[in-house]
């Protein structure tokens, strides 16, 4: 087929297979019993299926989530080899029904980021020294003994030939790469051994190099072994990450030995070097958030290219097919890697091929629905895609009978029951009081760094246009004007809570949408943000980078309590709040606004929480006393939530059966992009 990408979708060999075009798939978490069979690792037919939609999509290449091959009864392959090879078949075979490959990723797991019980970590989870944990660095993990490094490149060489054995077409070793235990091993930071896998690079290394030559001796020199590589490790100290183009002393692994790393590993015999960045302790590189530039490890990855003949792999934020097909074809990198897009829509790299940029549904690197997920021991899956890891049982089918539906309200949920409901085939008015469809989404898309919240509006405009789906915009619905549709849903949103402090009613104190809509003609430095919420939170970001004095002001005793945050997001958001100088007051209130400055009382108890600068201007009074302190403040933004709009649904109620009609989104009560338009969607899939 002709395409516009012609070496993006050119094939490639990795060892002795031949791939079929330069799309990666990139290993992402699947652990949940619905997906994973837990004993053996296998897949289920759900969690195969969740991979064949990708293949069926035309991903060209296809790695797994982590499949741990350490000596536990569980989630282990080694322990149960025939189950394993038998379970397997369903996935290898439905992958290549599409002409796609798969790759299965084992992992050593985390080590000192193993997580800790009744303060005793696993003891099968130890670390290359003993060394402080991840999640509480007052406990420290066990180093690991030789006879135990032995025993694990014996099972990586086991679940490899059994991966071969069941169809797959070759394995990645979750190596280097995140700060797992085998990149701990790598980087002298973190190993302080005095035997053979400790000191010198070559022998940081020795676990990896062992681990890639027993499986070729147990699978043949043939069989392909790609591994996980992050370059850079961009880490300043323990639980310490660094910022894109911060200033600061590397700890982990830096680009100088990353290269002379990536060279060795070729040597060993890996087939392939699948690359990002990041560690634990930088979170945020191998899980970019929102916050994170597009393509932010292109640069580093580039480099390792220029060193080593195998191909190379780059991932992280990385969704651009123009770029793509441009660094390609420049020998620069050798394939794209994608995870969080394609679990926002398996058909991207058909989309792709095809120059159907418009219809792709945009990862918006929220975390909510993947990674976030997989912390709360839930399916992985998307916040803007409800059908992932669901693609059997939450497939969109025509509806049995023909229906009028009416949805009120243009946000995010009311326009995703209106592309539901037209899927199936029913006539859709969509009334929207204002004159554009987005709902508050269109404010919080406004920040210069959601440019893909801006393409997912985008895509639901364009849904609507192309399922014909009657849009009436500057339209306010009433009770009387729906009451006879078949069915009626009301996704009338929420309305900003408002404050009656003295002196808001002040032309400098404004609220969240009409700051979003607004921000850069604020005048003067100095801002007080109300409420270190999300919203909150990136406001005051966003403002300090552009060089406003930003002081946070939170009622409760933490800031960023966004049910569904993931460790990534919230941890990339705090670093950037402290790299601009945000000051953030907790267990405070502003009590007045007046001539310039908020007055802002707290208890004596949060002095120890507050920042330099805040220190500076506050006098500290006898102990226990409340303190009422003086803020500059040139404008005040308040955040400080949503109330939901029922009153539509409730006058509804006494005109439409309960069984046709439906309130959802916003409307319900108010959350998060994922609980929109989930809620919408299995609303509107079933009627």
């Amino acid at each position: 087929m002709p395409t516009a990408y012609p070496t993006l979708f050119s094939p490639i060999k990795i060892g002795s297979i031949e791939v079929p075009n330069r799309i990666a798939m990139m290993p992402m978490g699947v652990f949940s019993p619905r997906l994973m069979n837990l004993k053996t690792a296998a897949y289920t037919e759900d969690g195969a299926d969740y991979y064949i939609e990708r293949a069926k999509g035309g991903t060209g290449l296809i790695i797994s989530g982590i499949v741990p091959i350490i000596p536990m009864p569980y989630l282990n392959p080694v322990n149960h080899p025939e189950e394993y090879v038998e379970q397997m078949r369903y996935l290898f075979d439905g992958v290549h029904e599409y002409g796609s490959k798969m790759f299965i990723q084992f992992t050593a797991m985390n080590g000192r980021a193993a997580w800790f019980e009744d303060g005793k970590v696993n003891p099968g989870l130890p670390a290359p020294s003993e060394i402080q944990n991840v999640w509480d660095p007052t406990l420290k993990n066990r180093a690991m003994t030789v006879e135990e490094i032995h025993q694990y490149v014996k099972n990586f060489a086991t679940a490899a030939a059994l991966v071969k054995e069941a169809g797959g077409d070759g394995v990645e070793i979750h190596a280097v790469h995140e700060g797992y235990l085998l990149d701990q091993f790598a980087i002298s930071f973190f190993n302080h051994r005095t035997d053979e896998y400790g000191g010198s690079l070559e022998n940081r290394l020795r676990f990896a190099k062992e681990i890639v030559e027993a499986i070729k001796a147990a699978c043949g020199e043939d069989f392909p072994v790609s591994l996980r590589f992050s370059v850079r490790s961009y880490v300043k100290d323990f639980n310490r990450g660094a910022l894109p183009g911060e200033e600061f002393e590397e700890k982990g692994r830096d680009l100088a030995e990353a290269l002379e790393a990536a060279k060795l590993l070729e040597s060993y015999g890996y087939d392939m070097l699948n690359c990002d960045n990041g560690s634990y302790d930088s979170w945020y590189w191998p899980h970019p958030p929102v916050y994170m530039p597009k393509a932010c490890n292109l640069e580093d990855v580039m480099k390792v290219k220029e060193v080593v003949n195998i191909p190379v792999v780059c991932a992280g934020r990385f969704d651009d097919p123009d770029l793509a097909e441009k660094a390609i074809s420049e020998g620069k990198i050798d394939m794209m890697g994608m995870g969080r897009p394609l679990l926002a829509d398996p058909e991207l790299a058909n989309k792709f091929c095809e120059g159907r940029l418009d219809d792709i549904r945009p990862c918006i690197s929220c975390h909510q629905g993947c990674l976030a997920r997989i912390f709360q021991h839930k399916d992985i899956s998307c916040a803007v895609n409800p059908a992932c890891g669901r693609e059997k049982s939450m497939v969109v089918t025509p509806a049995e009978t023909a229906k009028h539906v009416a949805v009120v309200g243009g946000g995010l949920g009311g326009m995703e029951a209106a592309r539901v409901s037209a899927l199936r085939g029913h006539t859709v008015d969509l009334f929207e009081k204002t004159g554009e469809l987005g709902g508050v989404f269109v404010w919080a898309a406004s920040l210069d760094f959601k440019e893909d919240d801006r393409r997912l509006l985008a895509w639901y405009k364009k849904q609507m246009a192309d399922l014909g789906v009657n849009v009436h915009l500057n339209c306010e619905a009433t009770a009387d004007t729906v009451a006879d549709y078949d069915e009626v849903y009301v996704a009338t949103g929420a309305t900003e809570r408002k404050l009656d402090t003295p002196g808001f009613d002040s032309p400098n104190v404004t609220y969240a949408i009409d700051t979003l809509s607004a921000h850069d003609e604020f005048e003067g430095d100095d801002v007080v943000i109300i409420g270190g919420g999300l919203t909150g939170c990136e406001i005051a970001y966003d403002l300090g980078r552009k060089g406003k004095k930003v002081t946070i002001v939170e009622m409760t005793e933490t800031i960023l309590n966004a049910y569904g945050l993931s460790a990534a997001n919230y941890n990339m958001l705090m670093d950037l709040l402290d790299y601009y100088h945000v000051c953030v007051i907790k267990n405070a209130v502003v009590q007045k606004y007046e001539n310039g400055v908020a007055y802002v009382e707290e208890t004596e108890k949060n002095y120890p929480n507050i920042a330099n600068r805040a220190k500076r201007m506050f006098a500290l009074g006898p102990q226990g006393e409340k303190h009422v302190h003086e803020i500059p403040a040139d404008h005040i933004v308040a955040c400080v939530g949503y109330i939901a709009n029922q009153d539509l649904y409730h006058e509804l109620a006494a005109k439409v059966p309960e069984d046709r009609l439906h309130l959802i989104g916003d409307a319900v009560h108010p959350a998060n992009v994922m609980e929109a338009i989930w809620n919408a969607f299995e609303c509107a899939i079933e009627r």
